[in-house]
């Protein structure tokens, strides 16, 4: 399913109108994405939980000639699944 099949799916379930169910769903993904930016977690009971996980700097290398390079640390997205969604898929 992507975005737009999303969209079509909350409007037809809220009987709201596709353009507003568009910016719901914009305002949900926009708000989760906000949070994780400021290193909180987004925890949706019976669903998951959404976090940022920080992956620590290391060295690589580079396939190509097997020099050594320096990977910065960076976060990463990571989500959890609850035990409602668990149990639904089960």
């Amino acid at each position: 399913m992507n975005k737009n099949e999303l969209v079509e799916a909350v409007a037809e379930r809220t009987g709201l109108a596709k353009s507003d169910a568009a910016r719901a769903v914009e305002a949900v993904l926009g708000t989760i994405t906000e949070t994780l930016q400021r290193g909180d977690q987004v925890a949706l009971a019976g669903f998951g939980t959404f976090v940022a996980k920080v992956r620590a700097a290391r060295t690589g290398r580079n396939p190509r000639t097997g020099e050594a390079i320096a990977i910065p640390a960076t976060k990463a997205p990571a989500f959890k699944a609850g035990k409602g969604l668990k149990d639904a898929l089960n």
